[in-house]
């Protein structure tokens, strides 16, 4: 399956086509730490782990994908890696292998398959990405890897955010779980851009600053919370505080309103 490349031109925006952000891998000194290589050693350990005990999961999604739609088992899309570089992020294939269009999937995106559509929901379309760990391209907790196009077009903020190896979840992986339900789908790239992606740099830009082992620890928490047992999470931009989200009260019918309106009236009164 093949995305074709996305030239974003929107008002107030210069008109950026998908590629490699190139300069940002020159821009900015790399310094290795002990922090970093003990993060490193985390996720070489973690993932070979999870990739050897999910063996079995991998060959169950692998022979059902096969059987719902022809195509490869497994796909690559594009994206900025670490230090600016090109990242072919590896993931089951959740659409038609003949699907074209955009970087965003859609609440209801007809390129899905019916199996990709239970991918898509559970997150287990993102479970090959343990190779892209365990080779050193991407990390168990960080920033998610974002499409060159959309890269291009906050080139400032992504020379800290791609400072720290992209991950597979992190703080805006928590917060926007739901996004391909709640951007709108008439215009997906537009609202994303303007509305969602600006959020998504505050979180991720956050975690580049101040990540650490401890915060690690709470993003996996947290990822279980909101992927296992499927509670939404909200995350603070401010300090990355995460707790979970308010359920919205139920409305009350219009007799019960108009009773609870005259009540907290007459509690005013006296």
């Amino acid at each position: 399956m093949k995305h074709d490349p996305v030239k974003l031109a929107l008002p107030g925006h210069a008109a950026a086509t998908a590629r490699p952000a190139r300069g940002l891998r020159l821009a900015l000194p790399w310094p290795e730490t002990s922090g970093h290589r003990a993060k490193r050693a985390f996720d070489i350990v973690v993932s070979a782990l999870l990739l050897f005990g999910l063996v079995g999961v991998f060959a169950v999604i692998a022979v059902l994908i096969k059987l719902d739609s022809p195509g490869p088992v497994f796909y690559r899309v594009r994206r900025v890696g670490h230090r600016g570089g090109p990242l072919r992020m590896l993931k089951f294939r959740k659409m038609r292998d003949d699907a074209r269009g955009g970087p965003l999937t859609i609440d209801g995106d007809p390129r899905l398959t019916k199996v990709g559509r239970v991918l898509t929901r559970t997150r287990l379309d993102e479970l090959p990405q343990l190779w892209d760990v365990l080779c050193g391209r991407m990390s168990l907790i960080g920033p998610r890897p974002e499409d060159p196009g959309f890269v291009a077009l906050h080139d400032i903020e992504y020379r800290q955010i791609l400072s720290v190896r992209p991950g597979i979840t992190g703080l805006s992986q928590i917060a926007y779980k739901a996004e391909a339900a709640i951007v709108d789908s008439d215009n997906p790239v537009e609202d994303y851009v303007n509305r969602i992606l600006p959020q998504k740099l505050a979180l991720d830009g956050l975690y580049a600053q101040t990540n650490s082992l401890g915060l690690d620890l709470r993003v996996l928490g947290w990822t279980f919370v909101t992927v296992v047992l499927r509670r939404p999470v909200s995350v603070s931009r401010l300090d990355g505080t995460m707790r979970l989200r308010r359920r919205p009260q139920p409305a009350l019918p219009p007799a019960a309103a108009a009773e609870a309106a005259l009540a907290a009236a007459a509690d005013a009164q006296t």
